[in-house]
């Protein structure tokens, strides 16, 4: 698993009012730390939905799964559970928070399943990129709901053999700035080896994405 190289931002950023009055809190910088989203810990983050599974797959895996859609809600659960049992279930917000406040606000709210993410996919995306539209308009408008600036997404679920000729899962996850409307961290996320395609594969994913931000 990569960790950050360097740090991102030598100051912090400033702080902005969000929502009509309360102040949205700044992401922390990021430190060269084993584990490198620790500063996300004392921080009201927004977790989108996980985005996409790849289709196909030397293992045949993805082929295995009917629909794709409840198979990534079922990683989010795992992300939220994973998390939840580090303190972070209330602080944070979730999908299912996301799908909440879209229906409070038809007409303003971001539909969560329909961010333009396929930037992100990009395997030559580097921190400090910017963000175009339509996710960058899309993001304002979701972290404006949330009293939030930090959005963290997982872009991209698939499925690989390790040496062993094992399978494991392999999740690509983005960290990014709402407000500036850029990338402050991007890096791939491997689960545990497995012989079979189980949902252990999605609860070893969320537990390494936990321990990125903070210990058992």
């Amino acid at each position: 698993m990569r960790t950050l190289s360097r740090l991102l931002c030598c100051a912090p950023l400033a702080i902005a009012a969000c929502g009509g009055g309360k102040a949205a809190e700044a992401p922390a910088p990021l430190e060269p730390t084993a584990r490198p989203l620790a500063n996300l810990a004392a921080q009201h983050v927004i977790v989108a939905p996980a985005f996409r599974l790849r289709e196909s797959d030397a293992l045949g895996w993805a082929a295995q799964i009917p629909r794709s859609r409840d198979y990534l809600k079922s990683l989010d659960d795992e992300l939220l559970f994973a998390l939840g049992e580090r303190g972070l279930k209330t602080q944070w917000v979730y999908p299912a928070d996301l799908v909440r406040s879209m229906r409070k606000n038809p007409t303003y709210a971001v539909d969560p399943y329909t961010l333009a993410v396929d930037p992100l996919r990009n395997p030559n995306l580097q921190p400090g990129a910017k963000l175009t539209d339509p996710l960058a308009t899309q993001l304002r408008t979701m972290i404006a709901l949330q009293d939030a600036r930090a959005v963290l997404i997982p872009v991209e679920l698939r499925f690989e053999k390790d040496k062993s000729g094992q399978g494991i899962a392999i999740l690509r996850l983005a960290l990014l700035d709402g407000r500036l409307g850029d990338v402050r961290w991007v890096s791939e996320v491997k689960s545990d080896p497995s012989p079979t395609l189980s949902r252990t594969l999605l609860a070893s994913i969320a537990g390494r994405i936990a321990d990125l931000i903070t210990t058992p």
